[in-house]
């Protein structure tokens, strides 16, 4: 039986994307979903996400990463598939999703899609960096320069070294216009052009570290320029929204 799918991407980060409102996508083994995601043999992404019916929401996503395993929250992924469900008429311009973290809102705007971020009261100092939990684990390196950084390798040893299960490693480093960013990410084993949960955890190490306190900081990807905006409430974090663009890239059905 064929199955639809659709490729998105925000900000270059690229998934798979499949209406599972019907239950048409039943064999969800790792070996199947990393072939799709292969991209030299399979439609190539960073992810593959399922569209299902909620309970407690207007729609469930569940995210599984490169390697095919389920994976921990996606912020790109869950604009991603916000832009997916309103453009199937599922949702309107605001509502509630659930996600692998819990349940997040969303906002659908012309350009561009928002999604809340869970509240965050803990930011460890490592001897790497910062460690911050952001739906995803992230370990947030400041650097003078990362244009020639080797993001694969250094992340790839560092993934591993404090967090069980490993962590997203993200480099930053301030440029004439703000901040800079790029991710090693976990489950696709390597670097990413963009990452939305890794995009919120270098916003609240800025604002941690530095004398910055704007209500939105605006981080460069290599895919694109992702916008978060938060409330900070002593040593918490709150109300925080990530914000940037989506796009539909194509749409294709495999067996």
């Amino acid at each position: 039986m064929a199955v639809h799918f659709y490729k998105y991407h925000g900000t270059g980060n690229d998934f798979i994307l499949v209406d599972n409102t019907k239950g048409a996508f039943r064999d969800q083994s790792a070996e199947r979903i990393s072939k799709l995601c292969h991209r030299h043999f399979g439609i190539g992404a960073d992810g593959l996400i399922l569209l299902e019916s909620s309970t407690q929401a207007d729609f469930k996503m569940v995210y599984f990463n490169a390697d095919g395993h389920v994976g921990s929250m996606c912020g790109n992924g869950g604009r991603c598939v916000t832009h997916l469900a309103h453009e199937l008429g599922y949702v309107g311009n605001e509502g509630l999703f659930e996600g692998p973290d819990g349940l997040h809102q969303f906002r659908v705007g012309q350009n561009e899609i928002s999604i809340s971020l869970g509240n965050v009261s803990e930011i460890k100092t490592v001897k790497q960096g910062l460690f911050v939990d952001t739906g995803s684990p992230h370990l947030i390196c400041f650097r003078d320069n990362i244009q020639d950084l080797d993001v694969t390798t250094l992340g790839r040893k560092l993934r591993n070294e404090f967090e069980p299960g490993g962590v997203n490693v993200n480099f930053v480093c301030k440029n004439n216009d703000g901040y800079s960013m790029r991710t090693y990410e976990r489950g696709v084993e390597g670097e990413t052009l963009s990452c939305g949960t890794g995009a919120t955890a270098v916003a609240i190490a800025i604002m941690e570290t530095t004398a910055v306190n704007e209500a939105s900081i605006a981080l460069e990807t290599l895919g694109g320029v992702l916008t978060v905006s938060c409330v900070r409430d002593n040593s918490a974090y709150l109300d925080i929204w990530l914000t940037g663009p989506v796009r539909r890239v194509f749409k294709g059905e495999f067996q």
